[in-house]
C-alpha cells in the first residue's frame, strides 16, 4: 500500500489512515477496493487516489471537521449534479449505496469521485478564452436558478468582516501590529461595502483559478473542486483566469465576455468589483492559513506564514490595494467603454 497515505496523527484528521479510508468506500460504494490508496496534495482537505478491484479510478475526499455543516456539502453536490446534468463539464459526486452522495466515517464526512485526467493550461489561445467564457456562462445559468441553503456569501460585510474577526484572535497576529491591521482592513471594508450593494449575487464556484481547470483534449475544459462554492458575483469566477490587471488584460476580457454572453448577459460595471474582490482574496488567503495554523499547528503552503515579515508585506499589500481602489486614475486602474 502507497505509505503517502499513512496515518495523519495531527489536527481533525486523527487516524485517518488507509485501511480506514478503504473501508469507509467500500461500505458507503458497496464495493470492494484494491489496495491503492495515494495521497494528493490538499491543504484545507484531505484527498486520495483509490481504485476499485477492477481498477476503476476514483478520487475520495474527506472534508476538513468544523469547515462545512452536512447541509453547506450538500450545497456543494447539489450544484455540481444539476450542472452534470445539464452536461457542463464538472466532476460530480459518485452516487453512494444509500442513494446519497455524503459518506461519513467517524467525525468525517467524505464524497467519492470519478478520477478524470487532463492537463493543466499553460497558456490560453484565443478559442480557448472564448471556450472558458461560454463554459462560464454555462456554468452561471445554473447557478443562477437557485441559491444554496447555507453557503458563504462573499460580501464586505459578511465574509471578509469574519475573515478579519478570525485572523484578530486568531494569536497568530503580533499585537503591537493588530491596530494597524484593524485599521485598514476596516477602511477597506467600508470602502467597497456600497459597490456590492446592487451586485448580482448567485451561486458560483468561487475560487475559480486554472489551478482548478483542466483541459482534455478532443472533449473540453473541465472545471474542479467546488469546495469554495459561494454566493457572490459572477465577475468572481473570471477576474482570477486573467493573465493580470484588467488593464492589461483587454483582449482576453473581451474574449471571455465574448465566449460569456453566448448563453448569458453579463454586466460589464460589474469589472468594477475585480480590485475590491482582489482585496478580499488577500483576507481569505491569509485567513485560509490562519485555519491551518489553528487546528493543524502549522501551514505547509506557506512557511513564512504568520512571521513579521509576512504580516509586514500583508499590511504594505492591503494598504496599496486600498490606494488602488480609492484613486484608481494614480494607481493605474482605469475605467473605459468596457464598463
Amino acid at each position: 500500500m502507497d505509505t503517502s497515505a499513512r496515518s495523519l496523527k495531527r489536527g481533525p484528521f486523527q487516524g485517518l489512515n488507509p485501511e480506514r479510508i478503504l473501508a469507509a468506500v467500500e461500505s458507503a460504494l458497496g464495493i470492494t477496493c484494491s489496495n491503492l490508496c495515494r495521497s494528493y496534495n490538499s491543504y484545507i482537505n484531505r484527498v486520495f487516489e483509490i481504485a476499485d478491484i477492477r481498477g476503476n479510478g476514483m478520487v475520495v475526499k474527506f472534508y476538513r471537521p468544523g469547515r462545512w455543516s452536512s447541509q453547506a456539502l450538500h450545497d456543494e453536490h447539489d450544484f455540481l449534479l444539476e450542472l452534470a446534468e445539464e452536461e457542463i463539464p464538472v466532476l460530480a459526486p459518485l452516487r453512494l449505496a444509500d442513494g446519497g452522495t455524503l459518506g461519513r466515517s467517524g467525525e468525517l464526512f467524505f464524497a467519492v469521485f470519478p478520477k478524470k485526467g487532463g492537463r493543466l493550461i499553460d497558456e490560453f489561445d484565443d478559442e480557448l478564452w472564448l471556450a472558458l467564457g461560454r463554459l462560464l456562462g454555462r456554468m452561471h445559468m445554473v447557478g443562477a436558478r437557485r441559491m444554496p441553503r447555507d453557503r458563504v456569501r462573499m460580501h464586505p460585510a459578511e465574509s471578509t468582516a469574519a475573515q478579519v474577526e478570525f485572523i484578530c484572535r486568531s494569536g497568530l497576529l503580533p499585537e503591537d501590529l493588530l491596530p494597524a491591521y484593524t485599521q485598514v482592513t476596516r477602511q477597506l471594508i467600508h470602502l467597497i461595502e456600497p459597490l456590492f450593494d446592487h451586485a448580482e449575487m448567485i451561486r458560483i464556484h468561487g475560487d475559480c483559478h486554472g489551478g482548478n481547470l483542466i483541459h482534455r483534449p478532443g472533449e473540453s475544459l473541465y472545471v474542479l473542486d467546488f469546495d469554495d462554492m459561494a454566493v457572490g458575483p459572477p465577475v468572481q469566477d473570471l477576474w482570477m483566469l486573467l493573465p493580470g490587471p484588467l488593464e492589461e488584460s483587454l483582449t482576453e476580457i473581451d474574449l471571455v465576455l465574448e465566449g460569456y454572453e453566448t448563453f448569458r448577459p453579463f454586466d460589464r460595471t460589474s469589472l468594477r468589483l475585480i480590485e475590491p474582490l482582489r482585496a478580499m482574496r488577500f483576507i481569505h488567503y491569509c485567513a485560509w492559513c490562519a485555519h491551518q495554523v489553528v487546528e493543524d499547528g502549522e501551514t505547509a503552503v506557506n512557511p513564512d506564514f504568520a512571521t513579521r515579515a509576512y504580516w509586514h508585506k500583508e499590511l504594505e499589500d492591503l494598504a496599496d490595494q486600498l490606494q488602488r481602489i480609492a484613486h484608481p486614475a494614480s494607481s493605474g486602474n482605469f475605467s473605459r467603454d468596457i464598463f
